[in-house]
């Protein structure tokens, strides 16, 4: 049988040039992105004027259209996005790269038409211009000292009226590459521009100007890159209390020694903020809680510790672990105790843990840490208790639980499956079929005398008994006899 041949440069340069040069002109005709690039390659033999001049030709076209992309035109459309970058990129960039970035920063220019023009609900298209945006980054080392001096000044124009925080992005992957001078000119020509302007309506509630909010953001950014902590600081207390970072400002001024400051940040407590529920919270009729709880409280214990107090700090530590039971925060409390110390203070967690009511954040955390031994014995205290609507937290935990615990796993398996069938969730009905299954397997495991002490009936009854209650879920039944 012959050998299946490897496309490669060499055995490409083997069909002869007329022989290639048909089949690219016969691939131009069934593939618009293939003749644009090819189009580029001809430009760019030219040079690299007729290649800025050819895209120059393509981002005109983009910028004066107006037509909706209907969804089935999106990947096209997407396609011919990415041809203009690689063009850019390939063509034009190794010839000159200030030519380049000239046009890359035009294309990203491109996103506000574009995206009034599409429903990029999966984001698609913004992915091809981040992408743009990180080619900055490859670019700005190419350039000379002129054109580098230039370089925030064309991001400026180009992007400061974005209301997708874009000129941010594109300072975020120049900044490595610009010198302090650079930065200082900068930051001169964005101060006026961050200034608070006056209140007036804005989206979700808050007011909102896009050239406030990237002036401000870039000017941290430069003030971190000048270790200016002071400045990123005095911007941060400028802005309004929903747009403050507090824990991020806190963090910063921990690693630049000044930890007595970055306690008072840490504890500033912003009104409103993102409030968030685990599922185990949810099952347990837990509240919802902030969303950098856990980061809050993990980082006022390291500043407390770079305080030296760490009696507080360990304090903390456990109050965080006792409330939300988190291991992680559990395991930083254990590594700042002194040696042989972890013992105790391990039995003392694990019996808080197993005397709380929040049965499923126990149970999850038992197995997390994991302690299965536990988390089987907590399983069968509460043997009814168990509801498989929850099946997110046990169907893993059942798992888990599978080879050294037959009965706690049979009880979850159990709790799963009566909720499937109670609720006729056909679309689950797979997954019942399977637990069913599987309690087949460890009924072979289960101990008469632990079932009854439990009051849990034999795999043979339970049987029996799903039989009675559901004997008529056809579609259920059609599943377990396949199996």
């Amino acid at each position: 049988m012959a050998r299946a041949t490897t496309l490669t440069i060499e055995s490409l340069k083997d069909l002869g040039l007329d022989k290639l040069a048909a089949l690219a002109l016969d691939q131009c005709g069934r593939d618009a992105a293939f003749k644009k690039l090819v189009k580029a390659a001809l430009a760019g033999a030219k040079g690299p004027e007729a290649v800025a001049k050819l895209i120059d030709k393509r981002l005109d076209g983009l910028a004066r259209a107006k037509s909706f992309v209907d969804w089935n035109k999106e990947r096209a459309f997407r396609d011919d996005l990415q041809v203009i970058i690689d063009t850019i990129m390939s063509e034009l960039a190794p010839a000159s790269p200030p030519l380049a970035l000239d046009r890359i920063l035009r294309f990203v220019g491109t996103h506000i038409g574009v995206f009034n023009r599409i429903d990029d609900s999966g984001g698609r298209i913004q992915a091809v211009y981040h992408q743009a945006i990180e080619q900055i980054g490859l670019l700005a080392p190419q350039l000379g000292a002129e054109d580098l001096e230039r370089l925030p000044e064309r991001m400026h124009a180009a992007l400061i009226d974005s209301e997708h925080g874009y000129l941010i992005d594109a300072a975020q992957v120049a900044l490595p590459n610009l010198p302090d001078n650079v930065l200082k000119r900068w930051d001169k020509t964005l101060t006026p521009l961050a200034e608070p302007k006056a209140k007036k309506s804005g989206r979700d509630g808050f007011d909102f100007d896009p050239v406030e909010h990237q002036a401000s953001e870039i000017r941290q950014l430069i003030a971190l890159k000048l270790g200016d902590v002071d400045t990123l600081i005095a911007i941060e207390e400028s802005l309004p209390e929903h747009r403050q970072e507090p824990l991020a400002v806190a963090e910063l001024l921990l690693s630049a020694g000044r930890a007595a400051e970055a306690l008072v940040w840490a504890r500033k407590n912003p009104k409103g903020g993102l409030k968030v529920m685990r599922m185990a919270d949810m099952a347990d009729g837990g509240m919802a809680f902030a969303f950098d709880a856990g980061r809050r409280g993990e980082l006022e214990a390291r500043i407390l510790d770079a305080l030296g107090d760490e009696e507080a700090a360990q304090a903390l530590r456990w109050k965080q672990f006792e409330t939300t039971l988190d291991p992680g925060a559990l395991g930083a409390y254990i590594a700042a105790l002194g040696d042989f110390e972890e013992f105790e203070a391990l039995d003392r967690a694990f019996a808080h843990v197993m005397s709380v009511k929040q049965i499923y954040r126990a149970l999850q955390f038992l197995a997390a840490w994991p302690r299965l031994d536990l988390a089987a014995a907590l399983v069968e205290r509460e043997a009814t208790q168990w509801d498989g609507a929850h099946w997110e937290i046990l169907s893993d935990v059942a798992e888990t639980l599978e080879n050294d615990h037959p009965l706690a796993a049979t009880i979850l398996y159990r709790a799963l499956l009566d909720d499937i069938l109670g609720r006729a969730r056909s679309s689950a009905y797979g997954h019942g079929a399977r637990h069913l299954a599987q309690l087949g397997v460890l009924a072979n495991r289960l101990d008469d005398e632990a079932l009854s002490r439990l009051g849990i009936e034999t795999h043979t009854a339970y049987v029996l008994g799903l039989q009675k209650a559901h004997g008529r879920k056809n579609g259920f039944w059609g599943k377990v006899g396949n199996r």
